[in-house]
């Protein structure tokens, strides 16, 4: 069944993330009011993958969670950006290292029961070193890690990340790492 919404009002609202309350009824059964989180830039990730060293990784803390743990680079799209644009850019800005050709892996929306966020998630063939980071304050440390440590990494939940869990999971189901 479709829910009908009859309207929509903000909350708070910042460049990163607008609150809002919903005015949305159930057909048949109620009206109610829901919060939604509008999230104005999707966001873009990369697995970054070389056959040879494995995936470039971030090992980084998260303050909102208090969480350490590894990640694929990748941030937000800027406007007249596209994914995959907004995706090359981060990986260099994060890791120092300019990724080898994209391809598209998925795109999915991580929490839909309350926020319209959209997740663009690619593989990268490779990688040429160009320097260091140039936003050191991305992570603690930047790593080639090899694959088989990379699936312990996920199995042992040192992947916390939903962004880059979804991404390498991904990879890994569809053979996408050769």
């Amino acid at each position: 069944m479709r829910w009908t919404v009859h309207g929509e009002r903000e909350i708070y609202s910042s460049d990163w993330v607008r609150l809002t309350l919903a005015d949305v009824e159930v057909p048949g059964l109620r009206r109610f009011d829901h919060h939604v989180l509008r999230m104005p830039r999707p966001a873009a990730g990369v697995v970054v993958h070389d056959p040879g060293r494995g995936l470039l990784l971030l090992y980084r803390h998260r303050f909102i969670t208090d969480t350490w743990g590894w990640e694929i680079p990748a941030g937000g799209v800027d406007a007249g950006e596209s994914p995959a644009q907004a995706a090359e850019r981060e990986v260099l800005e994060e890791t120092g290292w300019r990724p080898g050709p994209l391809r598209e892996l998925a795109a999915y929306h991580p929490s839909n029961g309350i926020a319209d966020q959209r997740f663009h998630l690619f593989l990268a063939d490779g990688a040429t070193r160009v320097g260091a980071p140039s936003d050191p304050s991305e992570a603690e440390r930047v790593e080639w890690v090899p694959v088989p440590e990379v699936r312990r990494i996920v199995r042992d939940g040192r992947m916390r990340d939903g962004l880059s869990f979804t991404a390498v999971l991904y990879a890994l189901a569809f053979d996408a790492l050769g």
